[in-house]
């Protein structure tokens, strides 16, 4: 039997091939996508692109994949290769933001539709800069696209509090529909609005709360107790933060050098603890201050610039930032007068800090410090006038500082100059009594009684509650008066007379008119309360009298015995004697010996102990020596008497210049000297 030849299938042709194999990489990248294997998804997208050469959708999550595991590099140079799409432009400014080229990422995202993805990154951008206004403006945005999200609101409320609005915080919490206890980020910003309002209680009371909010959350995320109390840091150095501005600097460096100690927080909340502690040690140990700065500093690619660590530039805010390069600079003025090297170092680091921070001052006052320390008085002096000029809306700081450096060194019409044209606080009693002193050390009287006149008029025409016209009236009275001004004087003490009345005015406006008019003199004299006492003192006769006279002794006798009476009668106050532990008073016993405080060899009990004169010979050199002693003895005697007697032979020969054949004798007394 033969059989039929079978039919041969048709072979997949290359088309169906190709579209089933795309299929199969696309589930696979949407697998690894979803198991968040974003190595694995960049491996298959390239795959895809190699079968279908740029394909927008295996792009997108190829560029994705590569943010996702952090490949910040690889994923622009992707973008960048792919400029015709318009969907990454996006993704670019994300980029960008992650390598912390700020305004690059902001000129990327000026011409892309405003999205809510766009308008996040564009808020989070500007208030890493530092320019809170524009970025409260961007959420004002979002805000209409009514976004449900519990981190769009607490960025909120952090940009508002940065933005210096610490007082609408509340209101804003209650417009999102959120409470400070909805998250510990959240009862974190309450607190730090509540620090901004100097409510120091109430924002140690909810920093506890957050903590506590903080660690039951992370424990119900099987977080490890060093990864709680990294994750919760921020909210340890706040506390450490409060008990500072409490004035407690004690707990507060303890709190500080413990976080730093332990070492188990994030880079950021390391730098902030460590800035705060050398802020609170102030001069001292400046250069422990200065190593512990350096772990956040390094040298940018070898160049003279320095750059912060640990991406610290990412994590730090502006304001963040500023202070720690300005109290290194500080440290490095304060470390060695005379060490060349550190004055160095600050005036490289004060060369760069007004690029690094445009919009601030800071790095203006920092640069006249600098100046100032190398006795460049004037060119400081110069160079703060110059940007006061340039930047009025904060011309306060500068302007005081010029005030300050130039009253140190002796231009004080500078200094009056520099505080005149502070408009905010040219009025102000402190501002005026130190404007009004520095003139009348150079002898400006008119230019001080100017300043005097101008607050006045400031004063009188304010609608102010807290108002200082009745504090700056009566200084003012009196420098009128002291000044030879009688007139202005007596109005400015009248005009106080009949607002307030008080005995002071009323003193002031009698010794005023006295100068002037004695009629109006005498009519205010008779306004003053009599002094208690005085009635029965006769004027006219105690003008007669030639004064008081000199009594020796300072009293009157009738006084003198009045002052032993009471005297007399004043009896001192008895106090019970006290006694050593375990004595008793009944039973004394023998009376201590009243020379136990003296030396042994001064009481009157004391006798020397007496020597062995039995050896000792007495008589002239050569002497016999008495029979009763043996011949050992008599030897010794006669040896030690030999030598005594030779030596005092010897010296009334030198005194006397005897050169006879007979030695002299030796007296008594000559005895007792060589006893002794």
């Amino acid at each position: 039997m033969t059989t039929k030849p079978t039919k041969p299938k048709p072979s997949p042709g290359p088309a169906n091939t190709q579209i089933s194999s795309l299929e199969d990489l696309f589930s696979s990248l949407h697998r690894y996508a979803q198991n968040l294997e974003y190595e694995q998804a960049v491996k298959v997208a390239d795959q895809v692109l190699t079968v279908a050469p740029g394909d927008e959708d295996a792009l997108r999550c190829k560029v994705v994949a590569l943010i996702k595991s952090d490949a910040i590099d690889r994923a622009l140079s992707v973008i960048q290769a792919s400029e015709d799409l318009r969907d990454l432009k996006f993704y670019q400014a994300y980029c960008l933001y992650r390598q912390n080229k700020l305004l690059e990422a902001l000129d990327s995202l000026n011409n892309q539709e405003k999205t809510p993805m766009a308008l996040q990154l564009e808020s989070q951008i500007l208030y890493r800069l530092g320019k809170m206004d524009a970025c409260m403006h961007t959420y004002e945005k979002l805000q209409k696209f009514k976004i449900d999200s519990l981190d769009l609101k607490t960025n909120i409320v952090a940009a508002l509090i940065s933005a210096g609005r610490s007082s609408e915080v509340q209101a804003m919490m209650d417009s999102l529909k959120v409470k400070s206890s909805s998250s510990f980020e959240l009862a974190y910003n309450t607190a730090c609005s509540l620090i901004e309002k100097k409510q120091y209680a109430e924002a140690e009371q909810q920093l506890l709360s957050a903590r506590r909010i903080g660690q039951e959350m992370l424990m119900d995320e099987d977080y490890a107790d060093d990864e709680i109390e990294t994750e919760l840091a921020p909210i340890s150095v706040q506390l450490a933060y409060i008990q500072q501005l409490l004035g407690n600097k004690k707990e507060a460096m303890e709190a500080y050098i413990g976080i730093i100690t332990r070492n188990l927080a994030d880079a950021s909340s390391l730098a902030v603890a460590t800035n705060n502690l050398i802020s609170v040690r102030g001069t001292k140990d400046v250069s422990d201050s200065l190593r512990k700065l350096e772990r956040f500093i390094e040298k940018a690619d070898g160049s003279k610039l320095f750059k912060l660590a640990s991406g610290l530039d990412f994590k730090l805010s502006q304001r963040q930032k500023e202070a720690l390069w300005s109290n290194r600079l500080l440290l490095l003025l304060q470390a060695n007068r005379n060490d060349q090297c550190f004055i160095s170092q600050a005036q490289e680091l004060v060369a760069s800090l007004p690029s690094m921070f445009p919009d601030s001052f800071i790095p203006i006052l920092l640069q006249a410090a600098v100046l100032v320390k190398e006795k460049k008085i004037l060119k400081a002096e110069e160079i703060l006038i110059q940007f006061a000029a340039k930047i009025p809306e904060k011309s306060k700081p500068l302007l005081l500082g010029r005030a300050q450096i130039a009253a140190a060194a002796g231009h004080l019409q500078i200094a009056t100059e520099s505080l005149s044209m502070i408009h905010d606080i040219c009025h102000m009693p402190a501002t005026v009594a130190t404007v009004v002193s520095l003139k009348e050390r150079v002898s400006d009287f008119p230019g001080a009684a100017s300043a005097l006149n101008s607050a006045l008029h400031w004063w009188r025409d304010s609608m102010v509650e807290d108002n200082k016209l009745n504090v700056i009236m009566p200084e003012a009275a009196s420098f009128m008066l002291t000044h030879g001004n009688e007139e202005a004087a007596f109005q400015l003490y009248e005009e106080l007379v009949k607002n307030h009345g008080s005995t002071e005015a009323m003193a002031g406006l009698v010794k005023a008119a006295a100068r002037t008019d004695l009629a109006k003199a005498e009519l205010y004299e008779k306004r003053l309360a009599e002094l208690p006492g005085l009635k029965g003192i006769n004027v006219e006769s105690l003008e007669k009298t030639s004064g008081a006279t000199h009594v020796e002794g300072g009293l009157t006798a009738g006084k003198k015995e009045k002052f032993e009476e009471v005297k007399a009668k004043i009896k001192k106050r008895k106090r019970k004697p006290r006694y050593p532990k375990g004595f008793d008073p009944a039973n004394p016993g023998p009376p201590p010996d009243p020379e136990r405080w003296l030396p042994k060899r001064e009481r009157s009990s004391y006798r020397p102990k007496r020597k062995d004169k039995r050896s000792q010979v007495r008589g002239s050199q050569g002497a016999v020596v008495r029979e009763k002693h043996d011949s050992a003895v008599s030897n010794t005697a006669s040896t030690s008497s030999m030598r005594a007697n030779t030596k005092s032979n010897q010296v009334s020969t030198s005194s006397k210049g005897s050169t006879g054949s007979e030695p002299p004798k030796v007296s008594s007394k000559s005895r007792k000297k060589n006893r002794s």
